[in-house]
Order: C-alpha cells, then sequence, then structure tokens
C-alpha cells in the first residue's frame, strides 16, 4: 500500500477529507496527492502523522503497527499465557495472588466469561501503558 492509499484509508478511518487534512495540517492544497510521483518533506510527513496519532513508518509502509504502542503478536501470546496463569492460580507474583482459583468454578459460566474477559482487558490495558511510558524515546 502506497503512501497515498494509507493516508486516504486513514482519512476514510476518521471521516475527514484529503482536502481538510491539507488545510489543518498547513500542507499546500494538493500536495498529498502529487506523493504518488514525488517524496514529501519529513515536516509534512511529520504532520500527517501527527494528525492520525499513527507512527511516520506506518505511514511509509514500514510497519503495519499504526502507533509504537500498540501490541504485537508476541504480546498478544505473552496476554494469553498470563491470563492462563492467573485462571489456573499458578502466578503468585501478579497481583491476582490473592485470587483463589476455586471461585472461578463456583460462578456461573456468564460471571466466569465476564471476569476472564475483565482479566484479559486489565493485562492488555496495562501491557500498552508500560509501552507508552517506558519505550525510550529514540525508539517511538
Amino acid at each position: 500500500m502506497s503512501l497515498v492509499e494509507r493516508i486516504k484509508t486513514l482519512c476514510v478511518e476518521n471521516k475527514t477529507t484529503i482536502a481538510e487534512l491539507e488545510r489543518k495540517s498547513g500542507i499546500s492544497n494538493g500536495q498529498i496527492r502529487k506523493w504518488d510521483t514525488s517524496t514529501p518533506g519529513v515536516d509534512k510527513l511529520n504532520a500527517i502523522a501527527d494528525y492520525f496519532d499513527v507512527s511516520t513508518d506506518y505511514l511509509l509502509g514500514r510497519t503495519d503497527k499504526k502507533r509504537y504502542y500498540d501490541l504485537s503478536d508476541k504480546d498478544e501470546s505473552d496476554i494469553q499465557k498470563e491470563l492462563k496463569k492467573i485462571i489456573d492460580g499458578e502466578d503468585v507474583d501478579n497481583a491476582f495472588a490473592a485470587f483463589d482459583g476455586r471461585i472461578l468454578d463456583e460462578l456461573s459460566e456468564e460471571d466466569r466469561e465476564l471476569l476472564i474477559a475483565s482479566w484479559e482487558n486489565t493485562l492488555r490495558l496495562t501491557k500498552r501503558m508500560a509501552k507508552q511510558k517506558f519505550t525510550p524515546k529514540k525508539y517511538r
């Protein structure tokens, strides 16, 4: 996917037009459409990335992660492993260590699924927040 195609996709996702994007980011009228045949300046590329809150690497097609703190497949795998440990009562280093695994057996199926989903979302959120806070600036 080319730079212009990615920008068009982001415009559709954010319900904006390319003309509006150009006005709000300070890029001259019709400039983005010319990027199929020419190379944009770093300042213009950064303006687009900041507007959509995505990385310049995503815009350039170097990665499919929109933001540096988005979870990777490895992160998702780690979350599932951690969740399994919590459910099985094996994780003594976690904040859920006080949880007694037998309680899950006493809950209704719906409540059990809701509790597990809540834990999974909590793990996902904390991992994302940690990536935002602790990723060195040179890797962002």
